[in-house]
């Protein structure tokens, strides 16, 4: 896997539904690279400190090879990497086989794969269309979460060095679909709930869907 894009958003402010919300999900490549802190990349805009950022969400990273999937589907946006939110794009990320506590080398820095993306209304907004959140959901391509255990600076041209593949764990594919699909089955819910690297944020939300 190599580093393809770099990105950084600052607050922007935008219109829904008759209310002014700020966001941070506009982000655009920058030439500089990126650093890796404890909770969020450096120079980063994090507006909802609930839901994003934090050591479990640091950093988010999404796939390069999907984004030409996206443009068939919705070929009328001014398409630029870091469209998904994601900090850092990444050529040959595949979520089927990125195992849930795995860490990589990056540039300077090490993290730690902690969940799949979930996304919100805003993703729909900097889309320009709410139906893409249901599109997204029912494919694999949900990018990933990492933390950062050792904090540095990363660039395009980077690669991903793998450290530790966790193997033994669910794969980032697996938390995606049992956040969301019907077909649940018991031994690999407990799986993920009995995942000690999955974040605790997304094992709440599996076990709302026992409820």
């Amino acid at each position: 896997m190599k580093v393809v894009a770099t990105n950084i958003g600052k607050v922007t402010e935008i219109d829904y539904k008759g209310k002014n919300v700020k966001t941070g999900i506009y982000k655009y490549p920058v030439q500089q690279g990126v650093f890796l802190e404890a909770t969020d990349v450096k120079g980063d805009t994090v507006v909802d400190r609930v839901d994003h950022g934090g050591v479990d969400k640091a950093c988010y990273l999404y796939n390069a090879d999907v984004y030409g999937y996206w443009k068939e589907l919705h070929p009328n946006l001014e398409w630029d990497y870091g469209m998904f939110g994601e900090n850092i794009t990444v050529e040959g990320l595949d979520e089927t086989i990125i195992h849930i506590g795995a860490q990589y080398k990056i540039g300077g820095a090490i993290v730690e794969v902690s969940q799949p993306r979930e996304p919100c209304f805003k993703f729909g907004i900097r889309m320009e269309t709410q139906h893409i959140i249901k599109q997204f959901i029912n494919t694999t391509y949900s990018g990933v979460y990492v933390r950062v255990l050792q904090s540095g600076l990363v660039k395009a041209g980077d690669s991903l060095e793998l450290i530790d593949a966790q193997t033994q764990a669910p794969t980032i594919a697996d938390a995606f679909y049992y956040l969301y699909q019907s077909d649940l089955k018991p031994a690999m819910m407990d799986k993920l709930l009995n995942c000690d690297t999955l974040a605790e944020s997304c094992k709440k939300r599996l076990r709302t869907r026992l409820d």
